[in-house]
């Protein structure tokens, strides 16, 4: 009994651990809309204070990767039905779409910066869908348990002396601005700097 109690404390129930990954999965299936995972992560930190992080970070990932692989899968079945020259257009750039897709899943998983321009073309020119999905994966992971730790740091900091809404509001404030910094890092260019670097060097 006292281990299964260990156990639960540590990790959550299966009620918490089904709510985080439905949470995460609802929130990122909406397309171009859905809020940061950094936001998430560290909100859900804050509400479910005996889930370890690492496990909210993982969950978070998951519930991500799973709604945007959703995404990868309408495209890749819609692609039959958009046009001839287009698809030629597609298929031109493909070579390239192929070479550098797991870092540019990544830098979106892990960025501010939108993935469905990322997303939709690999699902278009139907992408390794494995590949796919463990790098985008892997990009949200960092994001999620960033986020985790963000808001555990948030809750053992201020915890005692506000509210549980009021920390959870500071936590969406703080995020907010993380985000905003990121954005103003144009993370876009500084990625494109490194492919051309590593292409120098070869």
């Amino acid at each position: 009994m006292l281990e299964m109690s260990f156990e639960e404390s540590e990790t959550g129930s299966v009620v918490e651990i089904s709510g985080i990954l439905l949470t995460s999965f609802l929130l990122n299936i909406i397309p171009f809309a859905g809020p940061s995972n950094l936001l998430i992560a560290s909100t859900i930190a804050l509400k479910f204070t005996d889930v370890d992080p690492l496990m909210i970070g993982f969950l978070v990932a998951f519930g991500a990767a799973s709604a945007k692989f959703i995404h990868y899968l309408v495209m890749f079945f819609a692609g039959r039905y958009i046009g001839e020259k287009r698809l030629k257009r597609i298929e031109a750039a493909s070579p390239k779409l192929r070479k550098w897709a797991p870092i540019a899943l990544f830098v979106v998983a892990a960025t501010p910066i939108p993935d469905e321009p990322v997303i939709i073309p690999l699902g278009l020119i139907r992408y390794n869908p494995g590949k796919l999905f463990i790098a985008y994966f892997l990009g949200k992971l960092v994001v999620g348990v960033a986020g985790a730790y963000f808001g555990v740091f948030t809750h053992h900091i201020l915890g005692s002396m506000m509210d549980e809404n009021v920390l959870i509001v500071i936590s969406i404030v703080l995020t907010v601005i993380v985000t905003v910094i990121l954005l103003k890092v144009d993370v876009s260019k500084l990625a494109e700097r490194i492919f051309k670097r590593k292409i120098t060097l070869r």
